[in-house]
């Protein structure tokens, strides 16, 4: 993702966390909020009850693709958190799983998809 899609302080997480509204299953946790800007930018959350260093990259770089390939609406910042079970998903399960949260959410971009449809 490009640097303005990022984030990346601990004050731009915790204002996520303290103003977004929360999705969840049983492999992501979504917190969404607005940030009137024209971008959406992301961030990836695994701890370590995840598992080792390997794992929980291995799991952001899942997510980061799942996310980059989704048309989300501009002008959000999401906090992608991965529970324990998104260690052995697979990237199906989990681009999947992310879909679904974000559209629940409502920041899924409708018009793309649309025109993206056959007539």
């Amino acid at each position: 993702m490009r640097k303005e899609q990022r984030l990346r302080s601990g004050r731009e997480f915790a204002a996520v966390y303290r103003e977004g509204r929360v999705q969840s299953n049983h492999l992501l946790v979504v917190r969404v909020a607005p940030n009137g800007a024209a971008v959406s930018r992301f961030g990836f959350v695994t701890g370590k009850a995840l598992g080792g260093a390997v794992t929980r990259n291995r799991t952001k770089r899942r997510l980061r693709e799942a996310a980059r390939a989704l048309p989300v609406a501009p002008g959000y910042d999401v906090v992608i958190s991965a529970r324990r079970a998104a260690a052995a998903a697979g990237f199906n399960a989990l681009a999947a799983s992310l879909r679904s949260l974000l559209a629940r959410a409502g920041v899924l971009n409708t018009e793309d998809r649309q025109a993206g449809a056959p007539s």
